[in-house]
């Protein structure tokens, strides 16, 4: 009588699914990681030692970048389209309150016509957003 000899199996298991699945997740985080990246405008805000935080976001920002060029609901706007684009953003606010924030090296004539453009406009208040010392 012979006996069969016992079969010898590898106890190695397969690595070929999860190698599959670590490289799908490698190219999912690597195409969704480009369309995370922000394109802002760059702005050096003026520094003060007093002042208040403010994190109410109903609040319209009007951004003034370093060449003067400002920009409302992040689209950059003329200055003789300036009233009118202010007036009606404001109209769909409650609160008629306008937050300029502009970099510390724009001329001082684009931030008065940004506040003359707001009075005209009908805002009830204008905040300038500073970074504290």
């Amino acid at each position: 009588m012979q006996f069969e000899g016992r079969r010898r199996t590898s106890h190695v298991p397969n690595l070929t699914p999860l190698i599959d699945i670590v490289f799908l997740l490698l190219v999912f985080f690597m195409l969704t990681s480009h369309f995370v990246r922000e394109d802002t405008i760059e702005i050096d805000l003026p520094v003060a030692d007093s002042g208040e935080s403010i994190e109410d976001d109903e609040q319209l920002e009007v951004v003034i970048d370093a060449q003067g060029r400002i920009i409302v609901n992040d689209k950059f706007v003329e200055p003789e389209s300036l009233v009118s684009t202010l007036r009606k953003a404001l109209s769909t606010k409650k609160e008629k309150v306008i937050r300029v924030r502009g970099d510390r090296t724009a001329d001082l004539e684009h931030a008065v016509l940004v506040l003359d453009a707001s009075r005209k406009a009908g805002a009830q208040a204008v905040d300038i957003v500073t970074e504290r010392k």
